[in-house]
This record gives C-alpha cells, sequence and structure tokens, in this order.
C-alpha cells in the first residue's frame, strides 16, 4: 500500500515536471513542428 503510494506521487510529479517543461518549451517546439510541416508539405 505505502509503495504504491509512493509511486502513485513520484508519477504525479513526474508529470507536473514535464508539463512544466514543454510549456516553458512551447515556442522551440512550434518552430520545430512549424519547420517538419513545411519539410513534409514543401510550402
Amino acid at each position: 500500500m505505502d509503495l504504491l503510494f509512493l509511486f502513485k506521487i513520484i508519477f504525479i510529479l513526474g508529470m507536473l515536471l514535464g508539463l512544466y517543461a514543454v510549456i516553458r518549451n512551447l515556442d522551440i517546439i512550434k518552430i520545430i513542428f512549424r519547420y517538419w510541416f513545411d519539410l513534409i508539405f514543401r510550402k
């Protein structure tokens, strides 16, 4: 029971940390997606 609770807490903290990293780097991710979109569809 305690081990499962600990894993849940670690998982939730990891998810929040990942979400924070994505939000902080959203402009970089947009630039990369735009580059790939232009590369694939040759605008």
